[in-house]
């Protein structure tokens, strides 16, 4: 710590740059979560499309199997 007494602007200035790094510091963060939420949206997606596909093949497979049954 300093003996010498921080004059107004000196104080200010540091003021500022602490304000500026904790909104430097909330941008990143916020940026951050941005990209997880945004990873956790396409991936939920990707399942959704892959579990949609999978339930339609069962459907048809399910619907050849009666179909087979009941010609036979």
């Amino acid at each position: 710590m300093s003996l010498i007494p921080k004059t107004s602007r000196d104080q200010a200035e540091s003021l500022f740059s602490k304000s500026r790094t904790q909104s430097m510091s909330l941008n990143r963060i916020m940026s951050e979560r941005d990209a997880v939420s945004q990873a956790r949206e396409a991936k939920t997606a990707r399942l959704r499309e892959l579990r949609l596909e999978k339930e339609a093949e069962a459907a048809a497979l399910a619907a050849a199997s009666l179909k087979r049954k009941g010609q036979g």
